[in-house]
Parts: C-alpha cells; structure tokens; sequence
C-alpha cells in the first residue's frame, strides 16, 4: 500500500469521525432546542387587531411562560379574564399597583404624572379614543390596553366595573416575546423606552435568540455531518480516476 493511499485513508477515517461528532453535537442542539422552546414558550395566534400595527390580526406570536409577579410595564401579555371574554387575549401593560394612569394632555398618556412615549401607537392616533379620567390600580393588579386604541376592548372602557379596569396579575399566562408569522414581521418585540426610568424599568427578553440560535446551528452540523459522506465519496471516485488516467498516461 503505497504512503499517498494511507495518508488519504487517514485523513478518511478522521473526516468519518468529526462528521459523526457534528452529527451528534447537532442532534443535541436541534433537539435541546425545540425541547427547551416548547418548555419555555407557547405559540398563540392573536384573535383580533387591537394591537396593530405592533401584532395584527391573525398573527402568531411566541410567549414565554412567566409568573405574573414578572410582568413589568410596557410588556405585552397573554392573559385570561372571564369578565372580559372567555378566550386568551392579548394587551400592553401600561400600568402597574399603585399607579395613576390618566389620558391625554396633549394626545399622551400619563403614568404618575408623567407623559409616555409610545412609538408602538398607529401613526397619528392618540393615546386613547375617549379618555381616561385619573384612575389608580389597585395592588397586585395591571391597567391594559392595546395598541390600537380606538378599537380595543381594554382596561379603558371596563373602568366602571369596580377594579378601575384592572385585571390580576395571576391573571397572566404569558409574556410576548416575538411575532413568529406572517414572515415579513417576524422578529422580537422592542421594549419601550418611554416606561424606562420608572421604578422596576423594563423586562428582559427571554432567551428566544439562544433558542433559534440552536437550533439553527444544530440543523447546520447535522445536515453538513450527513453531507461529508457523499462528498468525500465523490471527491475520492474522482481522484481516482484522475490516477487512473495518469498511470495510463492519459493527459
């Protein structure tokens, strides 16, 4: 067996056993990642447009499941409120126990006497349809309202129901994380700046990029792994065949 021959059967078995490794490293990614996704997120598709433009109607969003005790302002969530309906809905949390919300000086919404920045609203809309006299929510309670504001049935017209238009925070299922589909809006949903510099300050974003991520790296050594075979075969038949030409002095 001439030295070239070993040296390629070498090299071989070597690219044999790094393709197996990429292969089972990439299984437990792909796998551990659709795994640790279905534990930590819920799919839902969202009923209505009451918080266009930010989720449209028909839209499927992923939710990482969360204690209500989590939810800060400006998130968006998933919850259940049987006074409200008898489905999941899905609304922006604006205000938490112990905040006055009121609605609109100048077209904006107020949380504790401050104005809000709200670049998720329609363009041109203000920040409610009617307006919101002063109102407190109670403790351990959130003050909801969609996006679009002219059509939502939200915390803004259930303020006569005897909790100020709030809802629990047990209430709560789930946080919204990103839209899944249509495609052209996929992506993770920004947290609003304007609810920045109040005690408590934002929610961060679970962790969807480290789940995509490995997945997508997963699929990749598997698919390349599986690949490594076939083209080693075809590289090595036409290697041989540029041998055989030379031996036979073919040019």
């Amino acid at each position: 067996m001439s030295r070239t021959r070993r040296t390629a059967e070498g090299r071989g078995r070597l690219g044999s056993v790094l393709s197996g490794i990429a292969v089972a490293l990439g299984c437990v990614l792909f796998l551990g990642g659709f795994a640790w996704g279905a534990v930590l997120y819920q799919p839902y598709a969202v009923p209505t447009g009451s918080m266009t433009p930010t989720i449209g109607s028909g839209d499927r969003v992923l939710a990482q499941r969360i204690d209500g005790d989590e939810v800060r302002r400006g998130d968006v969530v998933v919850f259940e409120q049987s006074t409200w309906g008898d489905m999941p809905m899905v609304k922006r949390v604006v205000g938490i126990g112990g905040d006055k919300i009121a609605c609109c000086e100048d077209g904006k919404l107020t949380v504790n006497g401050k104005e809000v920045a709200e670049p998720y609203l329609p363009e041109g809309q203000d920040a409610a349809a009617t307006g919101i006299p002063t109102t407190t929510v109670p403790k351990g309670r959130l003050f909801l309202l969609g996006d679009e504001r002219s059509g939502s049935l939200d915390s803004s017209v259930h303020l006569d129901d005897g909790t100020h238009g709030s809802v629990p925070r047990g209430a709560v299922k789930a946080r919204v994380d990103a839209v899944a589909w249509p495609m052209d809006k996929f992506g993770m949903l920004e947290r609003p700046e304007g609810f920045a510099d109040m005690p408590g300050g934002l929610s961060e974003p679970g962790p969807l990029r480290l789940v995509v991520t490995a997945i997508v790296v997963g699929m990749a050594l598997v698919l390349g792994g599986a690949a490594y075979g076939p083209v080693a075969r075809l590289v090595g038949r036409g290697r041989g065949r540029s041998r055989a030409r030379e031996a036979a002095g073919v040019g």
